[in-house]
């Protein structure tokens, strides 16, 4: 496709641009709290290592409107969210990310799953640290 953006940095740039919200809420690499992952998963690939190679990402995205910040709250869960739609991955305390379940959740009423997760999620955002300024 011709000027399609080439690499996920463009395309989180462009979606940006475009007026969507693009947000990072990642745990914190020297924190207690992702000490503690690590020890659990117990692999060569460090949850601290894994946040690095995101952080050095989102620092090379260019323009504005994506957002990022550390979070200790809750750094065991994955959450992608799309008006209302969302794909959830509670982590699993003894499996790696990508060895847990994913749930695909739709907004259908008030209160129900997808509401509870939206707003545990964004009182994790509300409590987190900005990164970097917003772009």
């Amino acid at each position: 496709m011709a000027g399609a953006p080439s690499s996920l940095a463009d395309r989180l740039s462009a979606k940006a641009s475009a007026g969507c919200v693009v947000r990072f809420l990642i745990g914190d690499p020297e924190s207690e709290v992702t000490r503690r992952r690590e020890e659990i998963e117990g692999v060569p690939l460090t949850v601290g290592t894994r946040i690095r190679i995101t952080l050095d990402a989102l620092s090379k995205i260019e323009g504005g409107g994506v957002e990022a910040r550390f979070s200790d709250g809750h750094i065991a869960l994955s959450v992608f969210q799309f008006d209302d739609e969302m794909l959830v991955t509670p982590h699993l305390s003894s499996l790696l990310g990508h060895e847990s379940p994913m749930l695909h959740l739709r907004r259908l009423g008030d209160d129900g799953l997808y509401d509870r997760f939206a707003s545990h999620v964004a009182a994790l955002w509300e409590g987190g640290r900005p990164i970097r300024a917003s772009t």
